[in-house]
């Protein structure tokens, strides 16, 4: 079993920059990537951003390329997402997920799933 748990998150204006935490623990040799998801009310859950667990390879929804920025840290096992230039439509609870079940690391089937963090951009 691997346990994710997230942190970071809250309330920020639009412009701003918040940085998302994911440690993972129990049988972390077994994550072969890990994501990042968001889901805003009444919207299906979107995929965001994924590494794999030896950070050779990084994905990234058009709709954050070049604001966002995930990265690992192989020491304490946690992967981040940095969000730089903040938008109201950046509003969601965030997820960190590992091992993707299908094909695709964009498609919302992993393994295991975080509790989730509020991101909320308002003025």
């Amino acid at each position: 079993q691997v346990q994710l748990v997230e942190s970071g998150g809250g309330l920020v204006q639009p412009g701003d920059s918040l940085r998302l935490s994911c440690a993972a623990s129990g049988r972390t040799m077994s994550i072969n990537t890990m994501a990042w998801f968001r889901q805003a009310p009444g919207k299906e859950r979107e995929f965001v951003a994924a590494i794999t667990w030896s950070s050779r390879n990084a994905w990234y929804s058009d709709s954050v390329k070049g604001r966002f920025t995930i990265s690992k840290d192989n020491a304490s096992n946690t992967v981040y997402l940095q969000m730089n230039s903040l938008k109201p439509d950046d509003t969601a609870v965030y997820y960190c997920a590992a091992n993707p079940s299908g094909s695709y690391v964009t498609d919302p089937n992993y393994e295991y799933w975080g509790q989730g963090k509020q991101v909320t951009v308002s003025s």
